[in-house]
């Protein structure tokens, strides 16, 4: 009796690598089935490579795609701003206002703003050295969600309205967002920007719980909540990209 040895196909690479100018790229792999076409993108947020693919491509014509933009690539991540560590000695913006991380001591202890003696001011972080970076962002989540809970309560009783709940994380897409169950969603980041683009942040999703959309009517209640917003939009617009490349 003949046994059929039934073999596995091996699984998918995710992730190929381009190589331009002696230089190597990691490109992720994605299989979409709503994909029509081969796209590539490199994330400003992240700085990740994204090769997309509708479910019956090929990979090897994909891998060709992908080398072919080579140049592309390299251009597109020499122009992604430097990432900056949440360690010692390294500046980082909170309302704004760049502050440098100082490691005050290595009994734990609460993480404070205070100013160092050349007035410069600094987030000074108390604990192990290896924890430096996960207290720096615990800190700022905490004092993000401090203020988007205060300008959020403001924003919802001008308005009649009260939501659900409210969340705080490292959202990537969006900056902030409201489901139709009144649940509002906000990117811890908002934190390092000017306090009027986080004001301005908490009022739009506030005004989605009066309109779940953005027609007229909405940005009638944008203007009323956070009367002119189109500055702090236009500075998200134009620098908010640069809030991700922290921590």
């Amino acid at each position: 009796m003949r046994v059929a040895l039934l073999r596995r196909s091996a699984p998918e690479p995710t992730h190929v690598t381009v190589i331009h100018a002696g230089t190597c790229y990691p490109v992720t792999v994605r299989r979409r089935a709503a994909a029509r076409r081969i796209t590539l993108r490199v994330s400003s947020a992240t700085g990740e490579t994204v090769l997309t693919l509708p479910e019956r491509t090929d990979l090897a014509a994909a891998q060709r795609f992908a080398d072919s933009h080579g140049a592309w690539i390299a251009a597109r991540m020499a122009k992604l701003p430097e990432r900056v560590a949440f360690e010692p000695g390294a500046v980082v913006p909170l309302r704004g206002v760049p502050h440098r991380i100082l490691h005050w001591s290595t009994t734990s202890g609460a993480t404070t703003v205070t100013t160092a003696p050349d007035g410069m001011p600094v987030i000074a972080v108390s604990c192990g050295l290896p924890h430096v970076a996960r207290r720096v962002r615990e800190f700022l989540e905490a004092e993000a969600r401090r203020d988007l809970t205060e300008a959020v309560a403001r924003h919802a009783g001008a308005l009649g309205r009260t939501p659900k709940r409210l969340t705080v994380r490292d959202t990537r897409s969006r900056w902030g967002s409201c489901s139709a169950t009144g649940h509002l969603n906000f990117s811890w980041r908002l934190i390092m920007a000017p306090p009027a683009v986080l004001d301005y942040l908490a009022a739009h999703e506030v005004a989605h719980l009066a309109e779940m959309n953005h027609s007229e009517r909405f940005w009638r209640v944008v203007r009323m909540l956070s009367p002119g917003y189109d500055a702090p939009e236009a500075w998200l617009k134009r620098h908010g990209t640069e809030l991700h490349r922290y921590g």
